[in-house]
């Protein structure tokens, strides 16, 4: 079975999915892999493994650290086309296509695809869709985009209507690392009503009540990253993922083409 088919299992058995985004800049190894652990423990479905610059000179070692302590699946949510590994399950190929700056939108995945035939990863097409979140986020300045206006829902529709129509598999409304706002929840509506492909969203959910709102209002998967940073609320991984496993999605959703 593919990742992509056991996330879209889990998500319809537990209504929705609660993922971690690890960034390998931000804690040693060591402190990635008891993280990890506890992430599977406390019922997180699955860690993304990135961020929008990489320092260490370890990326590897890390994501092979990580899949020998964990059977959740490991995802690659990379910045660049450096940020590859083998021993990873999957690698998001996103585009980012709530810019305009075309490295973003095709010459970085250009770059990456040949690497990633090479290593033989399972590649899950995503649509990423930066909404502003009131402030600049590092993803918003590395990659030279503006983001989406957050009181203009339609705007997100109309993105989201062309990603669908171009293939992609998943969206991912994401207002940034550590995001003064996170997605709003009309917005998650808006979208989710609008297209029939899964819609993951990330940035700035900082409690386990506003990560289950996101979900009420469409989310088909829950990223949580910047809360959980140097040891931050790691007793908090159970509550957040029964918010997110308890609360009954709105309809859309990406329900529709849930396999």
């Amino acid at each position: 079975m593919t990742t992509y088919q056991t996330l879209q299992n889990i998500r319809k058995e537990r209504g929705a999915g609660f993922l971690v985004l690890l960034d390998p800049d931000r804690r040693s190894i060591e402190d990635l892999v008891s993280l990890a652990k506890t992430c599977e423990t406390d019922g997180v479905d699955g860690l993304l493994v990135g961020g929008s610059l990489l320092f260490t000179d370890c990326f590897d070692d890390v994501i092979q650290s990580l899949k020998e302590a964990v059977e959740i699946p490991i995802i690659l949510f990379p910045g660049d086309a450096g940020q590859l590994s083998r021993h990873a399950d999957a690698v998001l190929f996103i585009s980012i296509v709530s810019g305009r700056n075309p490295h973003y939108l095709i010459g970085a995945q250009v770059l990456a695809a040949p690497r990633i035939r090479a290593l033989k990863l399972e590649s899950i097409s995503t649509a990423y869709m930066l909404v502003d979140s009131g402030g600049t986020t590092s993803v918003e300045f590395m990659s030279n985009t503006s983001p989406l206006p957050r009181q203009k829902p339609d705007i997100a529709v109309a993105h989201a209507l062309a990603a669908e129509y171009l293939g992609f598999r998943w969206l991912y409304l994401e207002a940034g690392s550590g995001a003064d706002s996170p997605v709003p929840d009309t917005m998650i509506r808006a979208v989710t009503d609008a297209v029939s492909i899964p819609v993951i969203v990330g940035g700035g959910i900082r409690t386990p009540d506003m990560a289950g709102q996101k979900v009420e209002a469409g989310a088909a998967f829950v990223v949580i990253g910047t809360a959980f940073e140097a040891g931050k609320n790691r007793t908090l991984l159970g509550e957040f993922a029964s918010a997110i496993h308890s609360r009954t999605p709105a309809a859309g959703n990406g329900r529709r083409s849930i396999t």
